[in-house]
């Protein structure tokens, strides 16, 4: 569940000092400005501008205006096709737009998407388009899967495969980690965490990780350390 209200000011889950969670069913879909675009607010400073994390769905035929990125846009495409005038994204595709980028998003078909906006460092200018054809698995610890879409000083952010029954050491989240169960389902000794679950750990919580069912995750880690 969504562990704070909005208030007045728009502000949700934005001391990144506390965990967060959310699991499907237990938010609502809301409306955005445009018109066949809705999504389920995460981490929201602001009303229509700031730090932002977001499950965004576009239905059939829909778009948003054309925008800007002031201190970029980091998308993972979690089901359908999603377009701007640069190309289309298929499932499965992770996109990095910088500070100073801007695009006119849509779809044809209707797609989901996990967004975060206006958390890039400064320094980082890196623009990525890695599509599932581009990319290419590697050998985790124990019998993970890891594939690694970005790094950038401290954080860096994967998809991580495991298999059925699969059981992960306990460790520390130096700068804390953030998790989208895209497949699955993700447990620990505080839950269990199906498939379209979210889940921001603080830095240097701890968790012992295990699945009993193949499950897929979406990890960015190093990114929370607000000292």
């Amino acid at each position: 569940m969504l562990k704070h209200a909005m208030t007045e000011t728009y502000s949700l889950n934005m001391d990144l000092t506390k965990p967060a969670i959310h699991k499907p069913l237990e938010g609502d879909w809301v409306k955005s400005p445009a018109d066949g675009v809705l999504r389920i607010h995460l981490e929201r400073e602001a009303k229509e501008s700031g730090h932002t994390t977001s499950f965004v769905r576009f239905e059939p035929g829909s778009h948003f205006p054309p925008h800007q990125h002031p201190q970029g846009e980091e998308i993972y495409v979690l089901d359908g096709v999603f377009s701007d005038e640069n190309g289309n994204y298929p499932a499965g595709t992770y996109i990095r737009n910088p500070q100073g980028t801007s695009h006119k998003p849509f779809t044809k078909e209707g797609c989901t998407l996990f967004v975060k906006l206006e958390q890039f460092q400064n320094d980082d200018r890196k623009q990525v388009v890695l599509r599932p054809e581009d990319q290419h698995w590697q050998q985790g610890i124990g019998n993970l899967k890891v594939l690694s879409l970005h790094a950038h000083g401290t954080e860096s952010t994967a998809l991580v495969s495991w298999p059925a029954k699969e059981v992960f050491q306990n460790h520390t989240h130096w700068g804390g980690e953030e998790i989208v169960v895209i497949k699955g389902a993700f447990i620990d000794e505080y839950g269990e965490y199906p498939a379209g679950s979210w889940i921001r750990s603080p830095h240097l919580s701890k968790h012992f990780p295990r699945v009993e069912e193949e499950t897929l995750i979406l990890v960015k880690v190093g990114h929370l350390n607000t000292d």
